[in-house]
């Protein structure tokens, strides 16, 4: 097969002086960032962990690349912004990626290609994704240097649109279309991912919920027996079989609650809610916001739990929202306004994982291989975690969503050169960042080893 690309291109001329191009400027990668996470992912060591539970029945003696490479070349590329597992046949000769993996560049058997990705994407079976998630909350738990006193998580749900027959699809009627509604869990305050489940696109019950969080705090419970756990999601999650397993565990809730008639005419929030409309009315305002709380129990609570409501009335009338916790010692006010409301934040963590690192692919036939490719592109939200993590605060890049980290930081030009000794990346001189590589090279650097004591 003959190279499509020509010897030379012709560009116009510029001050008299004839412009030509070739692409002949040999081992030159467009994504030397990727080394950088590499760096990353030696560090928390993520892709060893989830090479170790997958069962490789292959001939040691036929095998080419070991399933750690398949996972890593996969995760990078990923974290990289190659989200589709065709990318590989490109990516596969790529010296940066090559390097990454601890090949030499000029080594004539690349990376793993398409088909064997795919393959992978479809060996885990369901005991194999459970042992898989319970080692993805395991990184999370040790991804902290010491148990936390208290940790509040976000548990929330997404919907990705089915482009096939896609098992655990299911028509929504909101969305008009055949969806999944994945369940993401996350550490929203320092932007740790926890747990990520895939399901039909439908309501979870009162049990499903139950059972996930079930799992996911009998997990933690194993690295953390004395921390104190905080959830936090809207009205899907206050089911009465979730809440009441939370008491009966001590683990503390903040839940969003749909309002229904006997809410809205409860005394205590139908008295302050006339009296923030008057006031409103009375001093001629566009609006105005007040809290208060009361004892509420549905007829399938079997009890009384707390109940806050924030109270907003505008020139359109009067807006009331409520939600159902069971902490205690804080002001109406601050529960709603500070501890429940910074449960929008993930939804920008949401939108990381899914429309940043293309999580949503999941497109396969399966659903097994569809929740091992969640575990995949959370593995690579890892990586660029990590090297944000590592960003001085008072770098512009410190707060900087994946999607700008991949376009500074790993979508580089570097001109790679090998000699019998060594392996040269250059850089280009009047890269604006190269401060920050620089420093990030150091600091991703081997954890240090524990001392014996």
């Amino acid at each position: 097969m003959t190279d499509p690309a020509p010897n030379s291109l012709s560009l116009p001329a510029i001050r008299s002086k004839k412009v030509t191009a070739a692409f002949d400027g040999g081992a030159i990668t467009s994504d030397a960032g990727v080394l950088l996470l590499a760096r990353a992912e030696r560090r928390l060591g993520i892709v060893a962990r989830l090479a170790a539970l997958l069962p490789d029945r292959r001939d040691p003696a036929r095998v080419t690349h070991s399933v750690g490479d398949i996972l890593r070349a996969r995760v990078l590329a990923i974290a990289a912004g190659y989200e589709d597992a065709c990318d590989l046949d490109a990516l596969r000769h790529d010296p940066a990626f090559m390097m990454a993996l601890g090949k030499s560049p000029g080594e004539a058997v690349g990376l793993a290609s398409q088909p064997t990705m795919s393959r992978w994407e479809n060996v885990p079976n369901i005991r194999s994704l459970i042992r898989l998630g319970r080692e993805m909350v395991d990184i999370y738990c040790v991804s902290h240097d010491a148990p936390p006193e208290a940790v509040t998580l976000d548990i929330d749900d997404t919907f990705d649109t089915a482009h096939g027959q896609q098992q655990l699809t299911f028509w929504n009627g909101f969305h008009r279309e055949r969806c999944h509604a994945r369940i993401h869990v996350y550490e929203t305050g320092t932007a740790r991912p926890v747990a990520f489940i895939l399901r039909p696109a439908k309501t979870p019950s009162g049990p499903e919920i139950r059972a996930h969080l079930r799992r996911l705090i009998r997990r933690i419970r194993l690295h953390w027996p004395g921390t104190r756990i905080t959830l936090r999601g809207d009205g899907h999650y206050a089911r009465p079989e979730a809440m009441a397993w939370c008491e009966a565990h001590g683990i503390d809730y903040v839940f969003g609650l749909p309002g229904n008639a006997v809410l809205r005419d409860d005394p205590v929030i139908a008295a302050t809610a006339d009296a923030c409309a008057v006031f409103r009315a009375e001093k001629a305002l566009p609006a105005h916001r007040t809290h208060c709380e009361t004892r509420y129990a549905a007829k399938s609570w079997k009890t009384t739990r707390r109940v806050i409501a924030r109270i907003e009335a505008t020139t359109l009338g009067l807006d009331i929202r409520t939600i159902v916790t069971s902490l205690t010692g804080s002001t109406p006010g601050r529960l709603y306004e500070v501890t429940y409301c910074d449960r929008g934040q993930a939804e920008n963590l949401i939108k990381l994982h899914k429309t940043q690192l293309k999580s949503d692919r999941t497109s396969c036939m399966s659903a097994v291989a569809n929740q091992f490719r969640l575990i995949l592109h959370t593995a690579a939200y890892w990586l660029l975690w990590a090297i944000r993590q590592e960003i001085p605060d008072t770098s512009p890049l410190a707060r900087a969503e994946f999607a700008t980290l991949q376009n500074r930081l790993v979508k580089i030009g570097a001109r790679i050169v090998e000699t019998a000794t060594r392996i040269r990346v250059a850089f280009a001189s009047a890269c604006p960042d190269k401060a920050l590589i620089a420093g990030l090279v150091r600091a991703l650097g081997p954890a240090p080893r524990p001392v014996p004591p």
